[in-house]
């Protein structure tokens, strides 16, 4: 790693603000029928993040809605407690996965690498099936906006690899512009 990269790590924040936002429309669907909503790969990111030192701001449950996941962010992007959004599910290529679509426009920076990235760990992980593969992540608003994957690999996978290893260091830079 080159000295600047070492010496903005240094000055990053340790410990981000993190709102969750999971994005499926059958397990919304039961929570409407106050049903009991099981959702494991939601659980790990929250797991995740706690074991290294974040706070959880928020965890939002919406369907595959283009109007509602973009409120979700808004609202958690508006948030002062919140230094970074996690969107997960909705990213593959089936009509209703919309994720990805509703999210690049709000996008005033994109991280291509962090899709590219993803793709290419995927691939070493599972093959040429990680062309199917969508993440995005970029920043909004002096914030960082992650959508991955709702399946529990790809929700290890980005926060061992890519989330975890950078989220400060991106929130650091996000807030440059911001503070």
């Amino acid at each position: 790693m080159s000295e600047s990269s070492q010496s903005h790590k240094r000055e990053a924040p340790t410990q981000v603000g993190f709102t969750l936002i999971m994005c499926s429309t059958s397990r919304f669907a039961r929570l409407e029928k106050g049903g009991q909503v099981e959702d494991p790969s939601g659980d790990l990111v929250i797991q995740k993040l706690s074991e290294a030192g974040h706070r959880i701001v928020s965890r939002v449950l919406v369907p595959d809605d283009e109007g509602m996941i973009e409120k979700a962010v808004i609202d958690a992007l508006s948030s002062g407690n919140s230094d970074a959004v996690v969107v997960c599910g909705g990213t593959g290529i089936a009509p209703e996965d919309v994720t990805i679509e509703t999210i690049a426009p709000v996008l005033e920076k994109n991280l291509p690498g962090f899709g590219e990235m993803f793709r290419k760990l995927s691939y070493d992980s599972i093959g040429s099936a990680a062309i199917l593969s969508r993440a995005l992540a970029g920043i909004v608003k002096g914030k960082a906006v992650f959508c991955i994957p709702g399946s529990e690999d790809a929700v290890r996978l980005c926060l061992d690899k890519l989330i975890l290893p950078e989220a400060g260091h991106i929130v650091k830079h996000a807030r440059e512009r911001h503070d």
